[in-house]
């Protein structure tokens, strides 16, 4: 058989980003974790996917909520704890949750299990999102050059 040429991809051959923008400490809570940004190696523009890899212990990203994207996640492998302003959830592979921008509902998943998890995430690319963690003195937005500005609620350097 012919290898994949687009629109068709094998996700195994779109290299992974193991890094995180976040600052320390938040940095350590989420790594190791792997995703491989699908929507842009498929040239997508208006939404964003990225197949992600958490090992067991790991955080998706710290606690947090959106002002303007829009975000679903979709568990694949592995067993995942969504953690919201509810309360938790257990997620298993084939199990999906939503949360639409400006809901003000903080949001993460946690590895408690001993495996690695694969999920999809995907989130709508609203050039005026902010990102708020309230179980952190955390905030984030993007500068005029499409960079994420990390800062305290009060605007100061974390």
């Amino acid at each position: 058989m012919k290898p994949l040429t687009l629109p068709a991809l094998d996700p195994a051959t779109v290299t992974p980003r193991a890094g995180s923008g976040y600052p320390e400490p938040f940095r350590s809570r989420v790594l190791p974790r792997e995703k491989r940004a699908l929507g842009d190696a498929l040239g997508l523009t208006r939404f964003g996917v990225n197949l992600t890899t958490l090992a067991p212990g790991r955080e998706s990203s710290i606690r947090h909520h959106h002002s303007h994207e829009d975000e679903l996640v979709y568990v694949l492998e592995g067993e995942l704890v969504l953690r919201t302003d509810a309360g938790e959830q257990r997620l298993t592979a084939g199990m999906c949750a939503g949360f639409p921008a400006g809901s003000g509902d903080a949001h993460q998943l946690v590895n408690r299990g001993d495996a690695p998890a694969r999920f999809l995430e995907i989130g709508s690319r609203d050039p005026d999102d902010a990102v708020e963690y309230p179980d952190d003195d955390l905030a984030v937005h993007k500068d005029a050059t499409g960079a994420y500005v990390f800062t305290r609620r009060d605007g100061s350097s974390p």
